[in-house]
């Protein structure tokens, strides 16, 4: 059962983000002590809470579609595909969220760019 709860939260927090509400996010899910591994920022809450307000006013029209979830114990995997601009074929996610308690204490993520042409007849999703 916490393991369904902790899922909710991870894509609360990523339905969150995507509509814009970056502040409503961090404040609802994420810990203060939150560290995460995103290699372009530093590892602190609020340097990837800032740089995820800066993505959402660059981006306004985003889209993310959630594809998969999985909760492990206080680990929570979110797959999705975002759109920065319709008509472009976006970018792979895969966000993993630890989890301390009801809150997120830790996250990595990682991205692959949609090709345009692509050999596997599966495609990416």
């Amino acid at each position: 059962m916490k393991s369904a709860k902790l899922k909710e939260a991870a894509l609360g927090f990523m339905r969150q983000v995507s509509a814009g509400k970056i502040r409503e996010a961090y404040d609802t899910h994420v810990a203060k002590g939150m560290r995460h591994h995103n290699p372009y920022f530093r590892g602190d809450r609020e340097s990837l809470m800032a740089a995820m307000e800066e993505n959402a006013a660059k981006h306004p029209e985003m889209k993310l579609e959630i594809k998969h979830a999985v909760a492990d114990g206080d680990l929570v995997a979110v797959h999705c595909h975002v759109k920065h601009k319709p008509g472009e074929p976006g970018v792979g996610l895969v966000h993993i969220f630890r989890f301390e308690g009801d809150r997120v204490a830790e996250l990595w993520d990682l991205g692959q760019p949609v090709p345009q042409d692509s050999p596997n007849e599966n495609g990416m999703f």
